[in-house]
């Protein structure tokens, strides 16, 4: 007795808990992406004639290899390239040096976090400037000094990336061009530039718009749309500040943060009911399926003792408005 006791109970879990969670949200229906902002700008012309800035021969990427990793571990810089005979070169620096501070000039040392600080600093910081790496080599610390010459042409293009956010604003993001970033103080890749809004986006119930440059989040400077992702990972956090560019025009607002509705889809207790409601269609049973309904959005069917049932549905027109 006691053995058909726990064979009724293993039954009665296994039938109310389904096995196949699944591992991750659905995408969210109603993400709106216009089809004239899937492509970047195309501002070549005038990237070409804007100001080359300075020159060290260091080409920096992120040493996080997975959007996990850069979201959950602090950022570092990787020097992923060293030009010959550059004054990087000539100063003994060395492809996958870890980046730990930068000193310029008198200046104090400082950490760098992503890519586009680097060229901002390349841009902003006149030829013939002293620079002082410091580099973690292979678990070492190494110390490299530079002097920085004029860039005799532009920096290579960078091809935009996107970025989703879907848990707490219903959002996707554009790296900015570098006409975009340079034009609101950033370096080339900094930003992130609004692409695609939920109708739901609590962001487009606070006013803001596809095409908006967001330059700072929560207070910190957005060197790259992984910074934004970062700041909307807070689980207590009800809004963020943001610092965007519209049209040339620096704005502000406090908007607030939502999360993911959930519903009620499944309900069984065996041999007597069972509820079921999936993305438009829902059943309903009970008394070992004595009754029955199912519906979707276009039609519905009604079951009792298994031959008596009605239903209806959609026809293929619509009603006709009398006059």
């Amino acid at each position: 007795m006691h053995a058909l006791r726990l064979c009724f109970f293993g039954c009665l879990c296994s039938c109310s808990l389904s096995p196949d969670l699944p591992l991750q949200a659905p995408a969210l229906a109603d993400m709106e992406e216009p089809l004239d902002l899937r492509a970047e700008p195309d501002d070549e012309a005038q990237r070409q004639r804007l100001p080359f800035g300075s020159f060290s021969g260091v080409y920096v990427d992120d040493a996080r290899d997975t959007l996990a990793d850069k979201l959950d571990q602090p950022s570092q810089l990787r020097i992923a390239q060293v030009i010959e005979n550059s004054p990087a070169a000539a100063a003994g620096l060395q492809p996958d040096d870890l980046l730990l501070e930068v000193k310029v000039g008198d200046a104090e040392p400082k950490p760098l976090g992503r890519a586009s600080e680097w060229r901002q600093l390349e841009l902003q910081t006149p030829p013939g400037t002293k620079v002082v790496l410091f580099v973690d080599r292979a678990g070492r610390e190494a110390r490299a000094e530079l002097e920085l010459v004029p860039r005799l042409r532009s920096a290579e293009r960078e091809p935009a990336e996107r970025f989703r956010e879907e848990q707490r604003v219903g959002v996707v993001l554009r790296t900015a061009t570098e006409v975009e970033a340079r034009a609101a103080n950033l370096g080339p890749g900094g930003g992130a530039v609004i692409v695609g809004l939920s109708h739901m986006s609590p962001w487009r119930a606070a006013g803001l718009r596809f095409g908006d440059l967001l330059t700072a989040v929560a207070g910190r400077t957005v060197a790259h749309p992984q910074d934004v992702l970062t700041a909307l990972r807070d689980p207590d956090a009800e809004s963020v500040g943001i610092d965007y560019l519209r049209h040339g025009t620096r704005q502000h607002v406090d908007a607030p943060l939502s999360q993911r509705n959930r519903d009620l889809t499944e309900i069984t207790v065996p041999a007597l009911l069972y509820y079921s409601s999936d993305r438009g269609s829902s059943e309903f049973s009970m008394l070992l399926g004595i009754v029955n309904y199912r519906s979707t959005a276009a039609a519905w069917r009604f079951r009792l003792l298994w031959f008596i049932g009605f239903g209806a549905g959609d026809t293929d027109r619509l009603l006709e408005v009398r006059q």
